[in-house]
């Protein structure tokens, strides 16, 4: 074979094979359904992914309404990430609308789900340990779409986890500390089943795990009843709900509003709770604040 022909076969190979090799090279892009995930990937990631969110910070997945952008960028994803559990109803229509074609990942695969009747709680990140389960499907599914970065993810994804892990450990101890008696809240809506059975909290709430639908006079009045026969020590305000009905309850009941709990969504950035971890931290922080009062 002449030189200037292997030079054209070399030449058509490179054009061949260009598109592929950028592709491999470029961050991967990695759509979450909601703003906690988004951390979660991004920790998991690193600099090799670019992960958005389609609910951003402080908003409410519960009754999200996907736009052409959203769609759009589902389109343009390599991977999307959702929780499952029935949290993303919308996700149906809006993967159709958008034509993305590709893997969908499910964060919660494998956790153990928490039902109130028949009807599965989709809050599970809400326990540490889930949220295991959570980053290791995660740093699974981007080892699947970039077999050569694997290492990376695994390095990241078990730090990740002992973070995890040191942060459990130190709010099973400070909820230990507190009588079996003080550990009644109310909360917003049903977010905090998880966090009540992992630590030992009972929670109660007007609204059930949907934020998607109005409290009853009757359920608020219940409510009222529980605070004043069962020494329920302080209710929450959450991110993403109007406070006038917790604020109502409390002033009903005579009890204390304990602060801000962040259920469904982180806050912006450069706020308190603008990563899962510190998220986390801060809400048993605040209850632990309240109960102790």
């Amino acid at each position: 074979m002449n030189l200037s022909r292997r030079s054209a076969i070399t030449t058509l190979c490179a054009l061949a094979s260009g598109p592929t090799l950028a592709q491999a090279m470029r961050p991967l892009r990695v759509v979450a359904s909601f703003s906690i995930l988004a951390d979660l990937v991004g920790n998991v990631g690193g600099a090799d992914v670019e992960v958005a969110a389609l609910v951003g910070a402080d908003a409410d997945a519960h009754v999200f309404q996907p736009s052409p952008v959203d769609a759009r960028r589902l389109a343009d994803a390599d991977l999307v990430v959702v929780n499952g559990l029935g949290f993303e109803g919308w996700l149906d229509r809006l993967v159709r609308a958008s034509g993305y074609r590709g893997p969908i990942v499910v964060a919660s695969d494998g956790t153990a789900a928490r039902k109130l009747g028949r009807a599965p709680d989709p809050h599970a990140w809400q326990d540490l340990s889930n949220a295991k389960r959570y980053v290791e499907n995660i740093r699974n599914s981007l080892s699947r779409a970039r077999p050569a970065l694997a290492t990376n993810f695994t390095g990241r994804c078990i730090a990740y986890v002992q973070r995890l892990a040191a942060l459990d450990t130190e709010v099973r101890t400070r909820f230990d500390a507190l009588p079996k008696s003080r550990r009644r809240v109310i909360t917003s809506h049903d977010a905090f089943g998880y966090f009540g059975v992992a630590y030992g909290i009972e929670f109660l709430a007007p609204q059930g795990m949907s934020t998607d639908s109005e409290a009853s006079a009757a359920t608020v009045a219940r409510l009222v009843d529980q605070i004043r026969r069962h020494d329920v020590r302080a209710v929450f305000v959450e991110n993403i709900t109007d406070p006038r009905l917790i604020e109502r309850i409390a002033r009903e009941g005579a009890v204390t509003v304990g602060g801000r709990l962040y259920s469904d969504a982180l806050s912006a950035p450069g706020t308190e709770a603008d990563t899962y971890l510190k998220l986390f931290a801060h809400n048993a922080t605040t209850i632990v604040a309240a109960l102790s009062a």
